[in-house]
């Protein structure tokens, strides 16, 4: 199975384009900080991001997703290659890390440890470009100055853990979506 990371600055339509891009057919596994996050939203925390373990929570949440669609996949039809495509990455927990001055936690660096030994991820990684804007939501309160920086954060832990970043520029959504199943197919193809 192929696995390739979309990632970028908050805000900027990863979801959406996964969810178009599902519905051509590419498996895809959702981003891990929005659902703790709204989780502990819904238990009363109301900024679970102030928590000590709210890195090592993301990070065990993307870990048994990455585990659970390998698994998933073993289950499946042999002969054909499965591209995958996850919001966000351990990577892109270290960016937050990075982002929110905490130290990398032995869970973090373990799991970055294990992606890297194991080639968990494609080395292309799919960076989708800020809108010029940055809505906020209950599980998303960064100014659009912050998100910026973040991107910026992304970027270097990314190239620093030797990833290839894909630019994915802003545009309409089928544009976008495009552009990125286009790629996919002269990678796999290649």
């Amino acid at each position: 199975m192929k696995r390739y990371i979309l990632t970028g600055t908050p805000g900027a339509g990863k979801t959406t384009i996964l969810t178009a891009l599902a519905a051509l057919g590419y498996r895809t596994v959702a981003e891990a900080a929005t659902e703790v996050i709204t989780a502990e939203q819904a238990q009363g925390e109301p900024a679970p991001w102030t928590r000590a373990d709210f890195i090592d929570r993301i990070v065990t949440v993307q870990r048994e997703r990455q585990l659970q669609s390998e698994a998933q996949h073993r289950l499946e039809p042999r002969g054909r290659i499965e591209t995958q495509l996850h919001d966000r990455s351990p990577i892109c927990t270290h960016a937050l890390g990075v982002f929110l001055n905490r130290p990398v936690s032995p869970a973090l660096t373990a799991e970055l440890d294990r992606i890297t030994r194991e080639r968990v991820y494609q080395p292309q990684v799919f960076f989708v470009r800020n809108l010029g804007f940055c809505e906020p939501t209950a599980a998303r309160r960064i100014s659009f100055a912050d998100s910026l920086e973040f991107e910026r954060i992304h970027e270097r832990s990314y190239r620093a853990f030797g990833f290839e970043l894909i630019d994915v520029p802003a545009a309409p959504l089928a544009e976008r979506v495009a552009q990125i199943h286009r790629r996919l197919t002269a990678i796999t193809v290649s």
